[in-house]
């Protein structure tokens, strides 16, 4: 087990972790692989191939935007989203590429950006493949990666490994939720105690606190933005209007203290993500970009609607939220393009579940049976996005997925733990349903919605 609570929650721009963010990280890794074994300056031009999901809705997913940003050396996490458009138009302009920020070279991005959309890569429908070649038309390298959720990426030799060989060994290794229990039973831990002792398998304890504290804050500034945005439509060819704008003043200048306003807030708090998320703007991937309002949205009604959500809370929120996004990782899916939205929506909302248990204080098998509810009933969930762009379903399912996860901490606290489904054999059927869902229902905008939208 390798994976930490900021392999979940990363920091970077929208609108895809799996097409956007993984796809520029894995241009950057495949020069720097280049950089072991020849100069930078050997490569005279690069191709790059794209297949699956990543090239049926890498226009609206901003796939090809990230891969040039990555082969010029940029990082979803350090990259000056307002600055992108206007380095796309110098790259097109000049037909060149400078390459790592150093290696100016030629491209002609009609020849080599290339969408494969019939054709898959063995292993994941989320590939890509790297070239470059010398002056004389010889290949360098080449080099297949997979996207495979939430911005993590694998390269062919990464993927076909073991998923064991070569992992960290933290000191509560889990893959699923009875491997938690028994820890749980031997130490008498909570499961915010036991993340923090692996985080610090990474981390000191400072920066561990540090960090999660600047998740939250990142979460903070995407949900300022996407309310107080003077932008009145989201960029993409669909003219959807940005509706939080609208909806923040309105919940403002006419409050009505009823318990159907947190049903507004928290869906205010949803849209606004995603609209920033839609834009291309910076956000936190939790656990998937798609997803990226929910658990800041569960987060933000503690903030607005509970006393007792100080820092302290906002650690165990997150660290809880993350022990369950790794049972994800490590027994199904994040990747909608592999199990539908249910990998996106479902597990955000299932994460989310079991942060606000934590956060009111239920027992460990009362947080289990959060995260069991958020994502029972998210099961057969669909990624069926309209044009290709993460807009529609996408915005409004957020808003779905976080009051369900607030739905579902809350009828778990009011139980005592027992559920006839365990969560780990939710997270089973998940992948299986996943697996038996149709090519067509996982990011493809080949069904469902994005085909039935009718034309005015």
């Amino acid at each position: 087990m390798n994976i930490s609570v900021f392999d979940l929650f990363k920091i970077g721009i929208g609108p895809s972790s799996s097409h956007t963010v993984g796809p520029m990280y894995a241009a950057k890794q495949f020069l720097f692989n280049c950089i072991e074994q020849f100069p930078l300056d050997k490569i005279h031009s690069v191709k790059t191939e794209l297949f699956g999901s990543l090239a049926l809705t890498g226009k609206g997913h901003g796939t090809d935007k990230a891969i040039l940003m990555g082969l010029e050396g940029e990082e979803p996490s350090l990259v000056d989203p307002e600055q992108i458009p206007n380095r796309l138009k110098r790259i097109r302009k000049s037909k060149s590429l400078l390459l790592l920020n150093e290696h100016k070279i030629a491209f002609n991005e009609e020849e080599s950006l290339i969408f494969y959309h019939d054709d898959l890569l063995p292993h994941h429908s989320n590939g890509m493949r790297f070239t470059v070649f010398d002056s004389d038309r010889n290949k360098l390298r080449e080099e297949d990666f997979y996207s495979v959720g939430g911005g993590f990426i694998l390269n062919e030799e990464e993927i076909l490994k073991d998923s064991e060989n070569g992992a960290t060994q933290v000191p509560f290794p889990f893959q699923s939720c009875k491997e938690l229990f028994e820890h749980f039973n031997k130490t008498g831990m909570t499961l915010r105690e036991l993340m923090w002792i692996n985080e610090q398998t990474w981390r000191s304890e400072s920066d561990l606190w540090d960090g999660l504290l600047k998740i939250w804050g990142v979460m903070q500034e995407s949900t300022q933005r996407g309310m107080s945005s003077t932008e009145t439509h989201l960029p993409g060819g669909l003219n959807v209007r940005r509706r939080a704008p609208a909806l923040y003043k309105e919940l403002m200048e006419n409050p009505e203290p009823t318990p159907a306003e947190m049903m507004d807030w928290v869906s205010l708090f949803a849209m606004a993500v995603n609209e920033e998320n839609a834009a291309g703007s910076r956000i936190v991937t939790a656990p998937t970009n798609g997803a990226a309002g929910v658990i800041p949205a569960v987060m933000h009604y503690c903030n607005r609607f509970r006393k007792d959500f100080n820092e302290d809370k906002i650690v165990t929120f997150l660290l809880t939220a993350g022990a369950v996004g790794i049972l994800y990782k490590e027994g199904a899916s994040l990747s909608a393009a592999e199990v539908g939205c249910q990998g996106e929506i479902g597990v955000a909302c299932s994460m989310a579940a079991a942060g606000l248990a934590a956060v009111m204080d239920c027992t460990p098998r009362q947080i289990a049976n959060a995260a069991e509810i958020g994502m029972e009933h998210n099961l057969g969930l669909t990624c069926d996005p309209v044009g290709g762009l993460v807009q529609i379903p996408c915005i409004e399912r957020n808003t779905m997925g976080a009051l369900k996860a607030i739905n579902a901490a809350r009828l778990a606290r009011r139980g005592d733990g027992n559920h006839i489904i365990s969560l780990d054999k939710v997270i089973l059927t998940m992948h299986k349903t996943g697996q038996d869902m149709m090519h067509q229902y996982k990011e493809t905008s080949l069904g469902g919605l994005a085909v039935n939208v009718p034309e005015c």
